[in-house]
């Protein structure tokens, strides 16, 4: 299976789901680029387990999980805005939180 980069963004309210959720997506291989944004290389079915996993940590109607994946060509449109101005993505220039 082709794997792709994948972003993956979460709003959870409950601070222990929000967590145990965080060390499931590390886990997983994904890497935090922001507080609640993470990003990796993901095959389709690690996608797949991942969203079915992820249902059991949504706990209120506004709780929400964003799993996407990027092809090649996303990857080459998006862009990062920093204090040293807008660059494309390159695993280079991705800077993981730790």
């Amino acid at each position: 299976m082709v794997a792709m980069q994948t972003l993956v963004i979460y709003d959870i309210s409950e601070d222990k789901k929000r967590e145990k959720l965080r060390r499931y997506f590390l886990n997983c291989g994904l890497k935090r680029v922001q507080y609640s944004g993470l990003f990796g290389n993901i095959n389709a079915n690690d996608r797949l387990l991942i969203l079915n996993e992820a249902q059991q940590y949504i706990s209120c109607e506004t709780d929400s999980i964003y799993v996407v994946p990027l092809c090649d060509r996303c990857m080459r449109l998006c862009k990062i805005v920093t204090n040293s101005g807008i660059d494309e993505i390159k695993e280079t220039n991705v800077d993981y939180v730790e």
